[in-house]
């Protein structure tokens, strides 16, 4: 196991390296993939080589990771920017519960190298399987806020959702 790799029964979350351009560009430019995602599809392999590069860049945190699959990367799950937990997975393997099989592990290792009180996530309120992601592993609406993200010239609302430390040991004891 390498530093900073976590495995689960089916997946390998790892730190990104350079020659995952191609896996994560075949994700980012699927348009069904990116709906719900901060930023329009990308158009260019250089857009996944500046998105990838900022990855490498903060990967000293050890909390955001490549999500691989059979051997092959299939997404990214972790936090890009603490406690707000982030994942887009390529649409081939939607609906075999890998999303939230990466995010309680992620959600794990952020309890335990960190001391945040909770997890947090920001979810367009019309991303139902999302929600119900984050509902099956305890995170509970915190709020609402209209217009908090412009993508690709369209304004997107947000629920807030969270987990506390304390909730989130006492559902992994159960």
């Amino acid at each position: 196991m390498t530093s900073g790799e976590i495995r689960t029964e089916r997946l390998v979350l790892r730190p990104a390296r350079a020659d995952d351009l191609q896996a994560l560009h075949a994700v980012f430019t699927r348009p069904e993939a990116m709906t719900w995602w901060s930023s329009p599809p990308h158009e260019t392999l250089e857009q996944t080589r500046d998105w990838l590069a900022s990855m490498m860049a903060r990967q000293g945190s050890g909390l955001d990771f490549l999500v691989e699959f059979e051997g092959r990367v299939v997404g990214k799950a972790g936090f890009w920017k603490a406690p707000d937990v982030g994942y887009i997975l390529h649409p081939d393997v939607w609906g075999l519960g890998l999303a939230t099989e990466a995010v309680e592990v992620a959600v794990d290792r952020l309890f335990a190298i960190t001391d945040h009180p909770a997890a947090t996530a920001d979810v367009d309120p019309e991303n139902a399987a999302s929600i119900r992601l984050l509902e099956k592993l305890g995170f509970v609406r915190t709020g609402f806020a209209e217009r908090t993200w412009n993508v690709g010239g369209e304004w997107k609302d947000s629920f807030f959702y969270a987990v506390s430390r304390e909730d989130w040991a006492a559902r992994r004891k159960a």
